[in-house]
């Protein structure tokens, strides 16, 4: 078999993993805001990043880091094997190898830093949370769990509460953020506004 199509099989077949999933990610991976999308409906505790929660790394075996590696080995092999220099199998597949463990290293670094500041900017905006008042939706039990439904920049959402001092509070009262520890929320009863 040709090596140029070797190479070009490579090449190929990573640009195309690329758009599929570049693809896949915008048809299943949700409107956030979008035509038609409701932006006051319930997200729910996925909604939403949690104190606490950490975020998974952004592994260099990811399907992303090694789709970059095979096109950028199936190009840099197709550059090298017209070269007259380097059409060598001997050493365009090294040089091609090098160059692909460059370029996936950098994808890989690109994204970790990307992730990086997401989860700390999503940290930082759940933070902000502590103080604000909401309305539970479900009766939180006395040491127990029920849901409370808050807004956040013009969205409704929606997270599992307990209140602080272990009372029970009823549907429709108004309760106060005063923590988050994981996806777990804490309030204490909240005076109602007068008009």
């Amino acid at each position: 078999m040709d090596l140029f199509l070797v190479y070009a099989m490579c090449f190929g077949v990573g640009l195309l993993f690329t758009i599929i999933s570049a693809f896949m990610a915008e048809v299943f991976g949700g409107d956030h805001g979008g035509g038609g999308h409701d932006p006051h409906h319930d997200i729910g505790t996925a909604g939403h990043a949690e104190v606490g929660y950490d975020m998974p790394g952004f592994s260099p075996f990811s399907p992303t880091v090694i789709a970059s590696f095979v096109t950028a080995f199936g190009g840099f092999g197709m550059i090298f094997s017209r070269i007259d220099a380097t059409k060598s199998v001997w050493i365009s597949a090294p040089l091609s190898i090098v160059l692909a463990l460059i370029i996936a290293a950098a994808v890989l670094w690109l994204f970790r830093q990307i992730f990086r500041r997401t989860q700390s900017s999503s940290e930082s905006q759940v933070a902000r949370l502590i103080g604000t008042v909401a309305t539970v939706i479900t009766p939180i039990p006395a040491n127990g769990v029920g849901e409370i439904a808050y807004v956040q920049g013009g969205s409704r959402y929606t997270a599992p509460a307990r209140t602080e001092d272990a009372q029970p509070l009823g549907s429709g009262q108004l309760a106060k953020i005063t923590r988050i520890a994981g996806s777990q929320f804490y309030v204490t009863p909240a005076e109602a506004k007068s008009p």
